[in-house]
């Protein structure tokens, strides 16, 4: 279910005093099996182009297709859209409500109609694939559960609506070292073993760099740069310009560069980074043996 920005402008309170561009002549497609990182400093427009990927917003000028149909046409059902383009919010766990984490997670399929076994079958499966023991959980107040598991309920509650693109609003936003590997795990799981299109927006570069396959970068409501990370972290005089960080591995291989020791243009993981030391330390031995 392929997802295509085409010239998307998109205007806050226009025609009052406080009228602001949040988007300006974005263009994008998004293709099947994608996982993609929007990053960008606070203001980019970064939240309100995801929130255009499932019609949640409409664009003030050009358009948005989800496999191929204009959200903005009379035709199109976009709450089914939403459907298939599951969008999670920061802080998703603030929007629970309901008295059990099974109730919480059905409230989606329940709405669509479906019988109740199926209901029941999505619900173990999201919970499933977030981690989370149906036996142990299922009947416990979403409210008893620590953080991590808290947002992993809002996340089934997403998937259990069976998705095709799952897009993710600064995931780990507010969650302690533990919850932010959980998340992350289950993030990347989602993304190899189900074959989940996903578009994470995120401000941590360590987490773009070991997960994305892709990344684009938004300034003042436009596309600054979109490619492969190794593309893009090769180049941080102009993220750091644009008030971005780069991840650690990046600046330790600047580092370790300006000491002459010779790490590959373009490393940007630490086991890069880390052979390329080995192999200087290596080379070094052997020349004084």
């Amino acid at each position: 279910m392929p997802i295509a920005a085409e010239g998307v402008n998109y205007v806050y309170m226009a025609g009052s005093p406080y009228e602001t561009k949040a988007l300006d002549d974005v263009n994008l497609t998004i293709e099947d099996g994608e996982f993609v990182a929007l990053i960008g400093h606070t203001g980019s427009g970064k939240s309100t182009l995801v929130q255009h990927l499932n019609g949640l917003l409409a664009p003030t000028s050009g358009r948005v297709l989800v496999d191929g149909q204009d959200l903005a046409d009379k035709g199109t059902d976009r709450r089914a859209v939403r459907f298939h383009v599951g969008l999670v919010f920061q802080y998703p766990e603030n929007q629970l409500f309901e008295e059990t984490v099974e109730k919480d997670i059905a409230f989606g399929p329940k709405n669509l109609g479906l019988p109740q076994e199926e209901i029941g079958r999505r619900v173990r499966e999201a919970m499933q694939k977030v981690a989370l023991s149906y036996e142990e959980l299922a009947q416990r107040s979403v409210f008893e559960l620590s953080g991590g598991q808290m947002r992993r309920v809002a996340i089934a509650g997403v998937l259990a609506m069976e998705p095709k693109v799952l897009v993710l609003d600064e995931p780990c936003a507010g969650l302690d070292p533990r919850g932010r590997e959980e998340i992350l795990g289950l993030i990347r799981r989602l993304h190899e073993e189900s074959g989940t299109t996903i578009v994470m927006v995120s401000h941590s570069m360590d987490d773009v760099a070991n997960l994305a396959e892709r990344v684009i970068v938004m300034e003042h409501g436009r596309i600054a740069m979109d490619g492969t990370p190794r593309e893009i972290f090769s180049k941080g005089e102009a993220l750091r310009a644009m008030g971005l960080d780069v991840p650690q591995a990046v600046e330790l291989a600047e580092a370790l560069r300006a000491r002459g020791i010779p790490v590959p243009e373009g490393a940007y993981l630490p086991d890069e980074v880390a052979q390329a030391v080995l192999s200087a330390v290596g080379g070094g031995q052997q020349n004084a043996g």
